[in-house]
């Protein structure tokens, strides 16, 4: 059964990912791009990765390497983030409550020999609001190389995001997602997955995409991590999903207007607020506007 916030994506109009996620949770894509890609990125990441130390805390994993900021490690992450299939079901999914998706996060990892299986989770409950209502984030995991049970390949629970007050499943539920480099697998924020443990003699490697609804704060810092200089080189539609957009109403602004002004060669010292509101907003605050300035005129007010 698909869940009542997804109810309009069961119809035959809806991309077929789209509908898989709707009613499983989750989507392994096979042939998503050409291996030699995924090739160009390890090459791009593998001196960053080297010298990158492990995380701390269980949760990150103490045998787990992990950096963000994609965009400026690697120019064939953009391509993964842009990719056409991935962003159409992420703006069917996440547009249900937003204006458009944000970049949550970008992050390359590395899981080591001897790693252990990662405890159960939902992503989005890093988010403190209220569950079951909508879906917060959509993830997208590429691999960089052979996804195996041995080497600690992704497990997702089948139907989990049904119910999202239940963290305990039981392991034997959850399938594991075994992957070729070119492949990608896609989940929902509230649908419960977990690394598995790394029993192998090499590390398994692999890039997670975050999407987000565009008025969350989002996982990585992105304001912080990429410079409106940085910015400037994006791909346009890059540069607004890491925060060079406002989104109605109000948010995001830079000095009262949309922060893509930032990326203009020269930035007014001086702005005028511009109202970021929606159709039906606007409708509302100007007929207030008319009828308050109507009683000012009949009050004879200059």
């Amino acid at each position: 059964m698909i869940p009542a916030r997804f109810a309009t994506l069961a119809g035959p109009g809806t991309d077929p990912i789209s509908r898989e996620l709707a009613d499983k949770g989750f989507a392994v894509v096979r042939g998503a791009i050409d291996p030699a890609l995924v090739d160009g990125i390890n090459r791009e990441l593998d001196e960053r990765m080297e010298r990158t130390p492990f995380s701390v805390g269980a949760f990150h994993g103490n045998r787990t390497k992990r950096f963000h900021g994609l965009l400026k490690r690697s120019r064939g992450a953009r391509e993964l983030i842009l990719h056409d299939a991935v962003l159409a079901t992420v703006r069917t999914i996440l547009g249900q409550w937003c204006d458009f998706a944000q970049l949550n996060l970008s992050q390359a990892l590395e899981i080591h020999p001897g790693a252990p299986a990662q405890i159960a989770h939902r992503d989005q409950t890093m988010w403190p609001g209220p569950r079951g209502a909508m879906e917060y984030s959509v993830n997208v995991l590429w691999p960089l190389c052979r996804f195996t049970a041995e080497n600690g390949a992704t497990r997702m629970w089948p139907d989990s995001h049904h119910d999202h007050f239940q963290q305990e499943q039981d392991a034997g539920l959850a399938e594991t997602c075994l992957m070729e480099p070119g492949d990608v697998l896609l989940f929902l924020g509230s649908t419960l997955h977990a690394a598995g443990a790394n029993y192998s003699d090499r590390p398994r490697r692999g890039i997670i995409i975050s999407y987000s609804l565009g008025w969350l704060k989002s996982y990585e810092n992105q304001s912080l991590t990429y410079s409106p200089e940085f910015a400037r080189t994006l791909d346009p539609e890059l540069a607004a999903m890491i925060g060079y957009r406002w989104h109605r109403p109000n948010l995001g602004t830079y000095d009262g207007q949309c922060p893509s002004i930032l990326l203009q060669d020269q930035v007014p010292e001086y702005l005028a607020t511009f109202d970021s509101l929606t159709p039906a907003q606007t409708d509302i605050v100007d007929a207030h506007a008319r009828s308050e300035l109507a009683k000012m005129a009949v009050a004879g007010a200059p």
